[in-house]
């Protein structure tokens, strides 16, 4: 049975990731195959450097794993059901965002 802390370290940690665009489109990348690092700077259309910087951040995090492949090495997501999870949670914003409750969310900029 997990414990309330693991499950807000667990939380805390999938919410650390999602905060940066950058990290959410590596792992809206990695959701669909594994990458080499080269192919996902190029892909994401940025630097090497920061790809990496992003990639350290994801590992730490525990949602992506290391796998050697030869002289190279992959990255894939750490457990397939992070893929169905990153579905889930933006299927269900984008449900909530269309559907607002409050009948003045755009003057309160809320919702």
């Amino acid at each position: 049975m997990l414990t309330l802390a693991t499950d807000l370290d667990a939380l805390t940690r999938f919410g650390r990731a999602l905060a940066d665009p950058i990290r959410c489109r590596i792992l809206l990348a990695l959701r669909e195959a594994p990458a080499y690092p080269a192919d996902l700077a190029d892909t994401l259309e940025i630097s090497r450097t920061r790809l990496s910087n992003h990639l350290a951040c994801l590992r730490d995090c525990g949602l992506v794993v290391t796998v050697p492949d030869g002289r190279r090495t992959r990255y894939e997501l750490a457990d397939p059901r992070l893929g169905h999870a990153l579905d889930d949670l933006r299927t269900a914003v984008v449900a909530v965002a269309t559907d607002r409750t409050c009948i003045d969310a755009d003057e309160k900029d809320c919702c």
